[in-house]
């Protein structure tokens, strides 16, 4: 061979009919693996065009209205206990009243309606998911709830964060593990909820502080839960995120064991993460003060180093300091998200409107002519969103109305509990 790149010589030995012949195989087989490789392209371009990609529309409904200045609906998120026997399946709703005070919140109410369309009922607040009020004044609280169907056990399951307040709603760090991972369960065939229970984790420091909070967990074919984490030593260093696998018998959540650790030490780290499973890969989306950021594992458990969300022409998505979602359908994978740069800068945060848009699962990027608004935008805040499948034909996104700054009711906000109704072009199943 030559020793020049891409320059082949034919043996010296060969006469010159045996040199023609060895060239004339050399370039037959050169044009094979074009021709072959040629084809590998159309096949995949054929099948891509066989499958085009899914799109959406959105029917957006309002809930409930509340605005009396004593409280605001807070926290909504959706999950649905499928129907048997020809019954229609049933929709929970949780949510809480958000008492003015920053981040301070009340028992955990649920609202439920029977089919897609039926009449909501509630919010009723049932006495085993009220706070509860210690002899020396503290009050022990749940917040950031997400509820979800474990098939299974035929269980529904809240997972959020235990919360202790002062007499004046302040968090309070006063014990070790003050802010620790809890769930409870929702029996249908009693129509009756658990008391909150705790999630033992490891007594390792960086456990001191551990919370599911605003996340999305997911449960495995063979019934175990992952549940994304974000942990600490306390509330002062910068969080991390992890995965941790857990047992659900029906009753109890046991920890099994967590992948590996997310760090990032600019301002409060890597918190409220999100997890979906899409095409055999797992995606966590990550909120940080300054960006949000993703990653992907192939088990779930163990991730790559977190990137900053972007668009698919390079430019940062901008959103910062708040949740991102998921909904994942068979034919697209989907962030839903805030940002910066959509005429919003008087909303808090630029938390509104909430938009959603297709991801890229290969550059993990977000294609920004894919994006829509789902959820509008009138003067209030709409971070503290919730995202769930619900049927083969729709998704669901979740937020009520922050009503806080000054002005806000001046461009139309009401403290309404929205309902984004994600219609699916073709059905969301394998």
């Amino acid at each position: 061979m030559s020793s020049t790149p891409g320059v082949f010589e034919l043996p010296k030995r060969l006469s010159l009919s045996a040199q023609t012949a060895a060239a004339l195989r050399l370039k037959r087989s050169i044009s094979l693996r074009a021709i072959a490789a040629v084809g590998c392209i159309l096949f995949a371009n054929i099948a891509a065009a066989a499958e085009p990609a899914i799109d959406f529309t959105v029917k957006l409904e309002t809930i409930l209205t509340h605005d009396d200045g004593k409280f605001l609906w807070f926290h909504p998120r959706t999950a649905v206990i499928p129907g048997e026997h020809g019954d229609e399946p049933r929709v929970t709703l949780t949510l809480q009243k958000h008492l003015r005070v920053s981040d301070y919140y009340s028992g955990l109410h649920v609202m439920t309606r029977t089919g897609l369309d039926g009449p909501w009922t509630g919010p009723v607040l049932p006495p085993t998911l009220d706070w509860k009020v210690q002899d020396d004044g503290v009050t022990v609280s749940v917040a950031d709830v997400t509820p979800g169907w474990h098939g299974p056990t035929r269980r529904l399951l809240a997972i959020g964060c235990r919360v202790r307040y002062s007499a004046q709603g302040k968090q309070l760090e006063d014990i070790k593990r003050a802010h620790q991972t809890v769930y409870a369960v929702f029996n249908p065939e009693t129509a009756t909820w658990s008391p909150w229970q705790l999630l033992e984790l490891p007594t390792d420091e960086q456990f001191n502080f551990a919370r599911n909070a605003c996340s999305q967990w997911l449960v495995q074919p063979n019934g175990r839960l992952l549940v994304p984490l974000y942990i600490g030593t306390s509330t002062k260093a910068p969080f991390s995120t992890t995965v941790a696998e857990c047992d659900f018998d029906g009753m109890t959540m046991r920890y099994r064991r967590h992948g590996n650790v997310l760090n990032l030490a600019i301002k409060r780290g890597l918190y409220e993460p999100s997890l979906v499973h899409f095409k055999n890969r797992y995606f966590l989306t990550l909120r940080n003060d300054e960006r949000g950021y993703v990653s992907t594992s192939d088990d779930g458990l163990n991730f790559a180093p977190p990137r900053p969300w972007l668009f698919d022409d390079g430019s940062e998505l901008g959103s910062y300091n708040t949740q991102q979602h998921w909904l994942a359908h068979p034919r697209g994978l989907f962030l839903v998200y805030t940002r910066r740069g959509a005429n919003n800068d008087h909303v808090m945060r630029n938390r509104a409107p909430l938009f959603m848009a297709r991801v890229d699962p290969e550059t993990m990027r977000v294609i920004r002519a894919t994006e829509k608004a789902i959820m509008p935008e009138r003067g209030a805040d709409l971070g503290n969103f919730g995202a769930s499948p619900i049927s083969a034909g729709e998704s669901w996104v979740t937020a009520s109305e922050g009503v806080f700054a000054k002005g806000v009711r001046e461009r139309g906000a009401t403290g309404a509990t929205f309902l984004a109704r994600i219609i699916w072009s073709a059905p969301n199943a394998p």
